[in-house]
């Protein structure tokens, strides 16, 4: 018996003709192809729990039935790749990221947008948004004057996800109080409002940031290089050339001295490793120009 077969005997009470291992193996098909996402047999029981409710709301009554839907209905596709997507995150994940940041990068960008030149930042896979604010708010410092000074110059944070509903929950900014533990004192006082249990990050952050829907294997329509990308715990869930073919996209999206930060497991391989030094633990820097 393969390991997809023994997924399938493992799985509770599922109606006979439902869901069968020829439909899990459709829909990877279709997500990697898409998405770049890898779903191993042990996934048949995740696939099953995410989609059973698409399969229902669309009348289709079976898997097979919903993968033909998928296979021809763009829109349907999309609900399907954003039901699959795991949107795990919390504030200042990996630390040492934001230190490097808050040390050795933020000093010079500020100086250059003060100057008048652009600085862009990139959280691509920003989930429901807690690397984005997290990245902000190490960018502001705690003086509450810092949101009216970049509001003033060129600069602008991007945030994009191909998962619709993460992007609205990164974009409205809310979060319980209870999962802000991370989050130094002096910036939440400076940059976060608490209400009734909930901490919203304030008007004049938020208006730094700009949220865009984006597939990382599409098409890229961003104009400018970015002189920081954080892309983190995103590439876990692909294939090894998949990553390898992203990263060097980065290294490409990248200014010349500008830093690429990725997640604890991710390393910099392939054509990109030419174009990328490492100057820290998963934090890789553009030769200057």
């Amino acid at each position: 018996m393969n390991a997809l077969a023994e997924a399938f005997e493992k799985l509770p009470g599922i109606g006979k003709g439902v869901y069968a291992p020829a439909d899990f193996e459709a829909v990877r098909k279709i997500v990697h192809q898409t998405a770049g996402i890898v779903l191993v047999p042990g996934k048949a029981m995740l696939v099953y729990s995410r989609l059973a409710p698409l399969v229902r709301n669309t009348g289709c009554g079976t898997f097979a039935a919903y993968v033909k839907r998928i296979e021809n209905d763009d829109a349907e596709r999309r609900r399907a790749i954003c039901a699959l997507t795991t949107n795990h995150t919390f504030f200042f994940r990996e630390d040492h990221h934001f230190d490097h940041l808050a040390k050795h990068v933020r000093p010079a960008l500020l100086k250059r947008a003060g100057q008048g030149d652009p600085v862009r930042i990139w959280s691509a896979g920003c989930s429901s948004g807690e690397e984005t604010w997290s990245i902000m708010m190490t960018m502001l410092g705690s003086d509450r004057a810092a949101a009216g000074r970049l509001a003033a110059v060129d600069f602008l944070l991007l945030a994009t996800d191909i998962a619709d509903h993460a992007l609205k929950a990164a974009e409205a900014g809310a979060y319980r109080a209870d999962t802000l533990d991370a989050v130094p004192g002096d910036l939440r006082r400076a940059w976060m409002r608490d209400l009734d249990g909930q901490a919203t990050i304030v008007d004049q952050v938020r208006a730094l940031v700009r949220f865009k829907s984006l597939n990382l294997l599409g098409d890229w329509p961003m104009a400018r290089p970015f002189d920081v990308i954080f892309c983190r715990n995103v590439m876990i869930y692909f294939d090894q050339p998949t990553k390898e073919r992203l990263i060097h996209r980065f290294a490409h999206q990248l200014a010349p001295g500008g830093h690429l930060y990725i997640g604890h497991s991710e390393r910099v391989t392939g054509p990109a490793a030419q174009i990328l030094t490492q100057v820290g633990p998963t934090i890789y820097q553009k030769e200057a120009a």
